[in-house]
């Protein structure tokens, strides 16, 4: 069998899962210039490592990131998020002090909530027709 080089493979398994993250700053203040943004793609990054996960592409405005995350399924999106999140937050604030301004009270950088979407493979109609067109047993 042909396994397409996007496939991944696990010890029963195989995969090929995609997730589109937007993280949104507290308050949606305006903090990031681009050397923020660099920092927190190589710790955002390095955190999709720990969890097997690949960080495909990754960018931001100044209140906002993108992220494109191809993940393992015995990852929980719940479970990767609060760790970018947090690991990212924590290091972004020790390592630029002017990031600390801004949410002096909060002591978070980003918004409790996120937008996860699932993404990749055929479109929902295809794979539904797919689904529909099977030989079910009489």
């Amino acid at each position: 069998m042909d396994i397409d080089e996007n496939v991944r493979t696990g010890r029963h398994c195989v995969f090929r899962m995609h997730v589109h993250l937007v993280f949104v700053t507290k308050y949606r203040h305006k903090v990031f210039a681009d050397r923020h943004l660099t920092r927190c793609e190589e710790i955002m990054r390095a955190v999709c490592e720990d969890f097997e996960a690949e960080l495909v592409e990754f960018n931001g405005e100044n209140n906002h990131v993108h992220l494109l995350v191809n993940f393992p399924p015995k990852v929980a999106v719940s479970k990767l998020v609060n760790s970018i999140k947090g690991v990212s937050s924590r290091r972004l604030r020790q390592e630029f002090p002017d990031l600390v301004r801004h949410y002096w009270r909060a002591q978070r950088l980003w918004s409790g909530s996120y937008f996860a979407g699932s993404v990749g493979g055929a479109p929902l109609s295809i794979v539904k027709q797919y689904i529909e067109q099977q030989n079910r047993p009489l």
